[in-house]
């Protein structure tokens, strides 16, 4: 999977494509505005249409916002524009048709006709995607109103057939105004169903009931079929292949199981439609419905539907022949996205939709097998490691050692940078170091002397960086890919925690240039080359060999953290060394950590803003005198108390079984030792 674009979008939902134009993309924002893009290398994305002019309401975020957007299929020619969007109060999802008064360049607010509205009971299910089908009708699916605790909500809607909540609603946009009913649609006799309460017959807008979220669905160009993702409850995300008339259970079943049988009013005598596929919670928590590919790259996966999860990142397609259990889809890959969507181009190619105030699109990219594109299965066919020995890197990999290294639980670690021709590092003024495209980071991780993981960490080359982990087998002659993460047991009451792809990513942020370590004052230091057993300073020789730009001519007149295990520097300078490495990359300006504490090693302590600072997410017991930073008392320390546990409350957050005693005996070393905020 690939970058796609280099722009960034606040809250994407949906990508799609105007029909009769492949080179235009627009992209769906949940605050209301749609944005829109030229190309595959745009500079810049400009506005489509916002709908803050009409409603306030769809800027409120949670379920709710504009949700759906879908083309006329006879565009330009019927220049509609059909948008889904939650408004009003009390709260309304609203279809809307939508036209353009300057040519096509962009949609005019004001030309907006309401097509249908529905009241929802509660912020959330409120469903929201619209597509058309091939036979020319204008698909709406509907989430069941939510509220567990609200009867007119999520205790039984879905089976209810007077309301038009938890369906798949088909209405004609192009014989009536707003809309007609068609004639096949399983109850098209009676009358339109009103907006709010229930309607006196069932409700001629259905086509198919028992959803409790339907979120994103699709037609396959090839046959018409319906594959409709539908968010579970508890324990249970499913795909259903949606035909007219079909009852797909909620709330009798969740995905394949009873769940509410005798609580909810039609169950026992309702013939129900289980799931094609599914997935428990152990894999992921919401589901995000996808496409059936039907795109011309060589991969076993034409004709296949992908779909995700937008918690746990994870993409599979649903091959009924790889099922070994039933209804069990197949795992393409473990991504660090929220996918909220996928995007499906005018030639059949995908693409996914990561969630986020600065969201991006991603381009799939197969290997002819099926699988995603992704890293080779075995360590040794990478090309970063000696045929010959995989416990060796490949030739022309310059190794590196840092002066305050990140605590691992203990393992010992080697590393190595790869770089790709004729290209070097880009020294910044603040002394991190900027990586080309194509750039591996290799690191071995030993225990004793067994090899225990290696981790790749890639920069692609749409810039993107990722992160690779592979485990070693027992006789030590190579190592396997590991997708999604793992726990080990080492033996001797030792575990070992490998990352999932997505974890990489929680620790190499974006704010700390994603390539830890590899800055300006932890590689000033001194360092034997195992090629030639020289020692040398590290600045110096990648000076020398041309890698530094600009360039270090006297590595005495740079910084240089000390090691904070070492016998040179402060106990203070050795203190925050060790929360410079192993904290500062979530915390710091732009770092994920919900604080605003810096803890890299330049801020001064006042700059810290942990210095004698409240905390603001609970004491963790330490009572009325916890500060994040005690001066003079590390006792009541946030800080040390949370490197000093490993349960939901520790630092590291993740990726550690082990307390790092001599990190947190110099660190409450130093607290001891402060009297004042200076």
């Amino acid at each position: 999977m690939s970058r796609f674009t280099n722009l960034t979008f606040t809250l994407p939902l949906e990508l799609l494509q105007a029909p009769n134009d492949d080179s235009r993309w627009f992209v769906v924002q949940q605050n209301g505005i749609v944005r829109q893009f030229t190309g595959t290398n745009p500079s810049s994305a400009s506005t489509y249409i916002d709908l803050s002019a009409i409603t306030s309401r769809v800027l409120d975020g949670g379920e709710m916002g504009l949700l759906g957007m879908a083309f006329h299929p006879n565009y330009p020619t019927d220049n509609r524009v059909f948008l889904s969007f939650t408004t009003g109060d009390p709260l309304t999802s609203r279809v809307s048709s939508f036209t353009s008064t300057d040519g096509g360049a962009t949609l005019n607010p004001a030309t907006e006709t309401v097509l249908l509205t529905i009241n929802q009971p509660e912020d959330n299910h409120n469903g929201g995607h619209i597509a058309f089908g091939p036979d020319g009708y204008l698909y709406i699916g509907m989430g069941d109103g939510g509220g567990g605790g609200d009867p007119w909500g999520d205790r039984g809607n879905g089976q209810r057939l007077t309301t038009m909540l938890g369906k798949m609603l088909r209405i004609d946009v192009n014989t009536a105004t707003p809309y007609a009913i068609p004639p096949t649609n399983p109850f098209a006799g009676n009358e339109r169903c009103p907006a709010a309460g229930r309607a006196s017959g069932n409700c001629p807008e259905i086509f198919a009931w028992g959803l409790r979220n339907p979120w994103r669905y699709a037609f396959d160009p090839a046959n018409g079929d319906l594959w409709v993702a539908d968010v579970g409850q508890g324990l249970f995300e499913e795909v259903d292949l949606v035909t007219i008339g079909g009852n797909y259970g909620w709330r009798c079943r969740e995905g394949a199981h009873d769940y509410n049988t005798a609580g909810t009013p039609g169950c026992s005598s309702a013939p129900l439609i289980d799931p094609v596929a599914e997935y428990d919670h152990t894999l992921g928590g919401s589901i995000t419905g996808g496409f059936v590919y039907r795109g011309s790259q060589n991969t076993a996966l034409v004709g296949k539907f992908l779909f995700a999860d937008f918690e746990s990142g994870r993409i599979w397609a649903w091959i009924a022949e790889n099922a070994s259990q039933p209804r069990q889809p197949t795992q393409l890959l473990d991504s660090n996205l929220n996918i909220s969507s996928f995007g499906q181009g005018n030639d059949g190619e995908l693409y996914v939709v990561h969630y986020n105030e600065t969201g991006s699109l991603h381009r799939i990219n197969f290997q002819s097998t099926g699988v995603i594109d992704t890293a080779p299965r075995l360590l040794s066919n990478t090309g970063c490691v000696s045929n010959a020995d995989p416990k060796q890197p490949a030739t022309g990999l310059i190794p590196y050692a840092i002066n305050a290294p990140f605590w691992s639980d203990g393992a010992d670690k080697d590393r190595w940078m790869a770089l790709p021709n004729n290209q070097g590092i880009s020294v910044q003024t603040d002394g991190d170091w900027q990586f080309p495209n194509g750039t591996v980071l290799v690191k071995n991780f030993r225990i004793g002397t067994r090899l225990v993981e290696t981790r790749l960490f890639m920069r692609h080359p749409d810039g993107v960086w990722g992160g690779f982990s592979y485990e070693w087998n027992a006789a030590q002659t190579d190592a396997t890919l590991l997708e999604g993460g793992a726990v080990r047991d080492l033996g001797g009451g030792r575990s070992w925690i490998f990352p999932s792809e997505g974890q990489c990513l929680e620790c190499h942020t974006e704010a700390a240039g994603r390539a830890l370590g590899l800055e300006t004052a932890q590689l000033n230091r001194s360092f034997t080359y195992p090629q030639t057993n020289r020692t040398a300073n590290e600045l110096t020789t990648l000076n020398h060999i041309g890698l530094l730009s600009p360039a270090i001519t006297d590595a005495a007149s740079q910084p240089a953290l000390p090691d904070p295990q070492g016998s040179s520097g402060t106990v203070a300078e050795r203190a925050r060394a060790y929360l410079h490495t192993n904290c500062s990359q979530c915390h710091r300006p732009g770092g994920l950590a919900p604080t605003n504490l810096d803890l890299r090693y330049t801020t001064s302590l006042i700059g810290t803003n942990a210095c004698n600072a409240l905390p603001q997410n609970g004491d963790l017991g330490l009572g009325s005198n916890a500060r994040l930073i005690a001066t003079g008392s590390s006792a009541s320390s946030l800080v040390v108390n949370r490197m000093n546990r490993r349960d939901s409350a520790a630092m590291p957050p993740l990726a550690s079984n082990t307390v790092d005693t001599a990190g947190v005996a110099l660190v409450s070393q130093w607290i001891d030792s402060l009297s004042a905020c200076q």
